[in-house]
């Protein structure tokens, strides 16, 4: 990586060499400091063979609980070639499907779905693997339904069910979008604790899907039009539940400006004061992105 610093000195360390334990990592500084540190010019990254055999399947569950069941079957029976695990709710297949005319692989209505893709070299390894999991999961009755794509345009289909769901429930208003990592088995706790929140304002809706393999949960209510009322009893509340739960208020998309002062609901006062010096030592200006990432009230 190599990165210009607010006094205009060029840190170079563009190493592509996977083993260097030579001193401070500086870059891991730069990587999600949102532009507060220095300005990242070049990278050198190490990208991976891409895979001659992809395959995905897609489950329809009863409750969460088996969703989360259906996960830890997928890690034991296919480990070393599974690639993502995703699950969406109930509402999210319906706005996807009245919304965007993507037909779902059902002919029934399942409360959740869930979807893993393999990523391998041998497709009839991967394939076996792959059945004997299928098999697996209606064995231990952890799904109601399930479906296997057998082409690549399918797989693609099952994918995009997933993918799309936010221009879908952009569709049915104003989104207060929420992306945070918490604990695999109380992922879809904080969806029901905030409809139960809201469960009086008219039209509100509480919805949940994400990256179950990376703890990660995109949770979105959507109301009609922009609400004071509903973003009040919705903040601090959410970030207070993932506290509680020693999650992170933001698992992928950073904190920017709006999530700045919320950073107290994942580190501690400790860690917030260390980052502050850090940001002091590189930038005592302040000029870089300012009222982003650290505290600035």
């Amino acid at each position: 990586m190599r990165v210009v610093l607010p006094d205009g000195r060029v840190l170079d360390s563009m190493s592509n060499m996977r083993k260097d334990n030579t001193g401070y990592d500086l870059k891991q500084l730069f990587i999600g400091s949102e532009g507060t540190l220095g300005v990242i010019t070049d990278v050198s990254l190490l990208l991976p063979q891409a895979p001659t055999s992809v395959n995905v399947a897609m489950f329809g569950c009863k409750s969460f609980e088996d969703v989360v069941q259906t996960y830890r079957l997928a890690r034991q029976s296919m480990g070393e070639i599974v690639s993502a695990c995703e699950f969406m709710d109930r509402t999210c297949m319906k706005a996807v499907n009245e919304n965007l005319s993507l037909a779902s692989p059902f002919s029934d209505e399942h409360p959740f779905y869930f979807i893993v893709e393999t990523s391998g070299s041998n497709q009839e390894h991967d394939m076996e693997k792959l059945e004997g999991y299928v098999a697996r999961v209606f064995e231990e009755g952890v799904a109601d339904d399930g479906v296997l794509a057998t082409s690549k345009e399918q797989a693609g289909r099952l994918m995009a069910l997933r993918e799309n769901i936010a221009p879908a429930l952009k569709q049915l208003g104003y989104n207060y979008k929420y992306d945070v990592s918490l604990p695999i088995k109380q992922m879809y706790s904080l969806v029901e604790k905030v409809g139960e929140k809201t469960v009086g304002e008219e039209s509100c809706i509480s919805v949940g899907y994400g990256h179950l393999g990376d703890n990660n949960l995109h949770l979105n209510l959507v109301t009609p039009t922009y609400s004071t009322q509903v973003l009040g009893l919705i903040e601090p509340f959410i970030y207070e539940e993932v506290a509680k739960l020693r999650g992170s208020i933001s698992a992928e998309h950073g904190l920017g400006l709006k999530k700045a002062n919320y950073l107290k609901y994942s580190k501690d006062s400790g860690v917030i004061d260390m980052m502050t010096v850090i940001k002091g030592v590189f930038d005592p200006n302040a000029i870089m992105n300012p009222y982003k990432l650290l505290p600035w009230k």
